[in-house]
């Protein structure tokens, strides 16, 4: 009684869809007969062939759920989830592992670039290369690049021998007397250029 009250609805909301999307509820009503007349005697067989069908229904028809009945949506999901790592898997297993070997050649020109070119880093030689059509990320050429020895730089030590008669040192500090008196002393050492004096100021007592 209740499948023969929602009959006309469901004919009724048929008249105001596009015919497309009759042609694909159709077929995948029809596929379900199909599969259930080929496993009439215990449980439902389905084929590859069947499964692909309904993940291509899920990927380019949005309501694929309300027209399956012979399993569950989320079986459907999980067919396509399992496709894709298949495909995965079979694409990561062609050719070598790893990265791709770059060319001797590559790695030579980039060496000698960067010894021509001292002051070039990996972002210019980088683009020249891909000028030149050869097609390297700028890590690889950061890692062929030959390293340029630096001069080292001096000490400490050395530096303040070489300026000491150059350097000023100066300090502030405040010191409290027993009257309850503070002194801002001020004084610098080593300087030979005109500096003003060290002072002292007396201020009373806060």
């Amino acid at each position: 009684m209740f499948t023969l009250l929602l009959s006309p609805i469901f004919t009724i909301r048929s008249w105001f869809r596009s015919r497309t999307a009759l042609q694909v509820e159709i077929l995948a009503l029809r596929h379900q007969l199909t599969v259930l007349k080929r496993s009439q005697r215990g449980r439902v067989r389905l084929k590859f062939a069947d499964r692909l069908l309904w993940v291509g229904l899920s990927r380019l028809w949005s309501q694929w759920r309300s027209a399956l009945l012979i399993v569950k949506p989320e079986t459907v999901i999980s067919w396509h989830r399992r496709g894709f790592r298949c495909y995965w898997r079979w694409k990561s297993r062609q050719g070598e592992p790893g990265r791709p070997a770059i060319d001797g050649e590559v790695r030579e020109l980039t060496r000698q670039m960067s010894l021509a070119n001292p002051l070039w880093g990996a972002p210019r030689i980088h683009g020249k290369l891909l000028k030149l059509g050869i097609e390297v990320s700028q890590a690889t050429v950061a890692k062929y690049m030959v390293r340029q020895r630096k001069p080292p730089s001096q000490t400490w030590s050395t530096f303040l021998n070489t300026h000491a008669k150059q350097l000023v040192s100066t300090d502030f500090f405040v010191v409290p007397t027993v009257t309850f008196r503070v002194l801002y002393v001020f004084c610098r050492l080593g300087a030979r250029e005109a500096v003003p004096p060290p002072f002292q100021r007396h201020l009373p007592p806060p």
